[in-house]
């Protein structure tokens, strides 16, 4: 049976002298691995269609066992993902992240929708670290961790001053704050902030400003959750943190973003701490 399904590649790995094996999300059936043969040549026409990160419609012979790339048309080739050092390591991080945690052969529109509008954002020249980290968040539930957000983990209130609790599962209100002696202090917008990024979609977020602090401060809360209390722990992130430590080389990427967007009109988060 030939299927053509929306796609999107997680990664593709060699296989023999000239073919791939190639992972794609996508739309219709959710995480396959597809033989692409041939596609290792430079001259085959799989050669583009089977390198990570493209987005396109994807012709698929199934049978028993793994099915074969047959052709595809790419929807978006993510040239700058491709080209830009810092795109690449967060979106082949985000990529990490729907492999790792997104079962095979089961329809997930919503990992799909998560992925892909995470891999167009930073194509678009959206803050990468941020998109990152809204992948981050959104996935954190395929982990078995749901944390509470929408009220205090503790006695339900919805409002009053909110700190994080990690052995709480979530915010714990200021009346609950004995529980937990190493709860993390929230400010209104640190709060507004998580709660966006665990629940707003991508595409509805716009352009974001916000101060390197406040997203490594959100970010860390996440990342401690994913290797404290799920034990995970992703290669792409340590390259992340090596760039970070290259500082010439991270800080000019987004000097030079800022200065290409210093003429856009930009919906910015008053980050006031």
């Amino acid at each position: 049976m030939l299927n053509k399904w929306e796609g999107i590649v997680l990664k593709s790995r060699p296989y023999g002298e000239t073919n791939k094996v190639v992972t794609l999300m996508t739309r219709e059936v959710g995480k396959i691995a597809a033989m692409a043969r041939g596609a290792k040549k430079p001259s085959s026409r799989l050669a583009a269609i089977s390198q990570p990160f493209v987005h396109g419609t994807f012709m698929i012979q199934q049978g028993r066992g793994m099915g074969t790339l047959q052709q595809g048309e790419p929807l978006e080739s993510m040239r700058h993902i491709q080209e830009d050092i810092v795109a690449t390591a967060y979106a082949s991080y985000v990529v990490e992240i729907v492999d790792r945690l997104v079962e095979s052969d089961r329809p997930d529109p919503y990992a799909f929708d998560v992925l892909s509008q995470a891999l167009h954002a930073i194509e678009e020249g959206y803050d990468p670290e941020a998109i990152a980290t809204f992948v981050e968040w959104k996935m954190l539930p395929y982990t078995g961790v749901q944390p509470i957000l929408h009220a205090c983990a503790s006695c339900g209130a919805v409002e009053g001053e909110f700190a994080f609790s990690f052995t709480q599962g979530g915010f714990l209100c200021h009346r609950c704050f004995h529980q937990d002696p190493y709860l993390i202090r929230l400010t209104p917008t640190q709060l507004k902030l998580i709660r966006m990024f665990y629940n707003v979609p991508i595409d509805q977020i716009g352009k974001l400003t916000l101060k390197k602090e406040t997203k490594g401060f959100i970010r860390k809360i996440v990342t401690t959750i994913y290797e404290e209390q799920t034990g995970m722990r992703f290669k792409s992130r340590t390259f992340i943190e090596q760039l970070e430590r290259t500082p010439l080389l991270f800080d000019a990427h987004f000097e030079k973003k800022n200065i290409d967007n210093k003429d856009k009109k930009i919906q910015a988060i008053n980050d006031e701490e």
